[in-house]
């Protein structure tokens, strides 16, 4: 069968060279490291659908594409903003595509991994724990690690281990029996996320557990009573972490302490509403407004400049990465195949749709990444590792 081409390739090109070459031509004086950096970008990605569309023709064509383009729109924002961090994403980018194209080439076939069951639980509770024991707490959350200079968020480590963990416990699924050492392992997962006062990867961990959970069992009843439970965790924690209650407050109304708490929400607003439809355009905004802007509040610098249209463009590219996954799961054979590419693609959309409900101020705000488009090292490295194994699933189901 004759492999079919993949028509975004060309896209994603032509953006990271449009992009790169605005930047290059609206900094004052002129760039010309920006457009180096753009045509670095498209031999990686050239790289990286090479080994896709020659080598594994079977499999997702457009995965790749939308992860190598938001990718690009995140480096491309970061290095308005500072080129010294876009410099390292680059490195990250390289490091990720790498790390990619290596699961798809190297993985046997996935159903061998479902065997290490108590592995992967042993490295989820390492990873979740460790900065309880050993992190630094930043902006209220005590979820960073820092060795010999080094700073990675250990939960991100703990994503991946806990999503096979639930697809290797999961897939044994019999009865309400077999779910008991999974629910423990939730729960012992979670509340070290609360202790740790980081609440968007907490809700990120019950998003995954909750969406396997129903797609192993097909039972409403168990997802309505792990909601009712985790509410009453919710609602204890907002009475007894006072780091809680501010961020429900400032949820609430940002505007009683615009000049406090609430100062990142208010800008991050501002710049949104400033930015309009089509935006300000490039170097016409005012990032230096926004704290965290590189990662946190990446969304709104970039509705900013570029505009509301643009920005629901790329919430567009998120919707049709889910839409692709979830289409890879439910014709993949292997029931803990299709368990991987459930948990992994939840973990991505639901990272994307915290971080923008966050700044909108739909949800309380939460410290986390906007998956491949926010700086992070650690974050587009476990991003990339999901979507090589999905990649490598959509292979068992072609």
């Amino acid at each position: 069968m004759k492999p079919k081409r993949n028509g975004l390739a060309g896209s994603v090109y032509f953006l990271t060279m449009a992009l790169f070459a605005n930047i290059a031509i609206a900094a004052r004086p002129m760039d010309p490291g920006a457009l180096i950096i753009g045509l670095v970008l498209c031999v990686l990605i050239w790289y990286a659908h090479l080994i896709v569309q020659r080598f594994f023709s079977q499999g997702d064509k457009y995965l790749v594409s939308f992860a190598t383009m938001l990718s690009v729109i995140g480096i491309a924002m970061i290095y308005r903003v500072n080129s010294a961090l876009a410099i390292r994403q680059v490195l990250w980018f390289i490091l990720g595509v790498a790390l990619y194209c290596g699961i798809v080439i190297v993985l046997p076939d996935l159903k061998r991994f479902a065997r290490l069951r108590y592995l992967y639980l042993i490295l989820t509770l390492v990873f979740v724990s460790m900065a309880m024991l050993f992190g630094r707490e930043i902006n209220g959350a005590k979820n960073w690690v820092f060795i010999k200079g080094v700073s990675f968020q250990p939960s991100e480590f703990g994503k991946i281990f806990f999503v096979l963990y639930m697809a290797s416990a999961l897939r044994k699924y019999r009865d309400l029996r077999s779910l008991i050492e999974p629910t423990i392992v939730v729960a012992v997962t979670l509340g070290f996320m609360v202790l740790q006062k980081d609440l968007g990867s907490a809700l990120i961990f019950a998003s995954i557990a909750l969406t396997m959970l129903y797609v192993a069992t097909n039972r409403l009843k168990y997802v309505a009573a792990a909601l009712g439970i985790g509410s009453v965790g919710a609602v204890a924690s907002f009475y007894v972490f006072d780091h809680i209650k501010v961020r429900v407050r400032m949820w609430l109304d940002p505007f009683s302490d615009r000049n406090g708490y609430g100062y990142q929400i208010v800008q991050g607003l501002y710049a949104i509403a400033s930015g309009g439809l089509l935006g300000r355009g490039l170097y016409q905004g005012s990032p230096s407004l926004i704290p965290v802007r590189e990662s946190d509040y990446i969304f709104a610098i970039l509705a900013e400049e570029f505009g509301v249209i643009f920005s629901m463009g790329i919430l567009i590219i998120y919707f049709l990465m889910f839409y692709r996954s979830i289409r890879v799961a439910l014709n993949v054979r292997s029931i803990f195949s299709s368990l991987l590419t459930v948990g992994f693609s939840t973990m991505i959309a639901m990272q994307a749709i915290v971080i923008v409900g966050g700044v909108l101020n739909v949800i309380p705000l939460t410290g986390i990444t906007m998956p491949l488009i926010s700086y992070g090292g650690t974050s587009m490295l476990t991003v990339f590792f999901a979507l090589g194994i999905i990649q490598k699933t959509s292979e068992e189901a072609a």
